[in-house]
């Protein structure tokens, strides 16, 4: 009988350590090899202007970092605690660079970011603030 008893808890602490080294082994491998691609990418964002008067252009520059040549990107402000995009878009040009141009018309502090929304997942410049007269 204590035969059969120190088989069965053997057995038993044998499978538990195989399942321990399984899940660790599953998951650290499983985050090495796919790293999320919105971690490795970055967007950075300047104005030309940090107060205009309404109806007047900004120009946005900066570059990527991680994204392609060629991704769209969109200038967003924030409303009402939300984000919307405007009609100012461009693409990531040779360089890592890019330049967006946008009339603001709206009067206060309008806070401005610069989004890449696609295959590279959602990517975001810090927020800019830019005052409208």
């Amino acid at each position: 009988m204590t035969s059969v008893l120190r088989h069965h808890g053997l057995r038993t602490l044998g499978a538990g350590a195989l399942s321990v080294v399984l899940l660790s082994g599953g998951t650290a491998g499983a985050l090495a090899a796919s790293p999320s691609p919105s971690a490795m990418a970055s967007i950075t964002a300047e104005a030309n202007k940090t107060e205009v008067k309404a109806g007047d252009k900004v120009t946005f520059t900066g570059r990527t970092k991680g994204l392609k040549i060629g991704s769209p990107l969109v200038l967003q402000h924030e409303k009402s605690g939300k984000w919307t995009s405007l009609r100012a878009t461009g693409k990531v040009k040779k360089g890592s660079s890019y330049a967006l141009i946008a009339k603001l018309n709206t009067k206060g502090a309008e806070h401005l970011r610069i989004a890449s929304v696609g295959a590279s997942g959602k990517v975001y410049s810090p927020t800019l603030t830019v005052k409208v007269k």
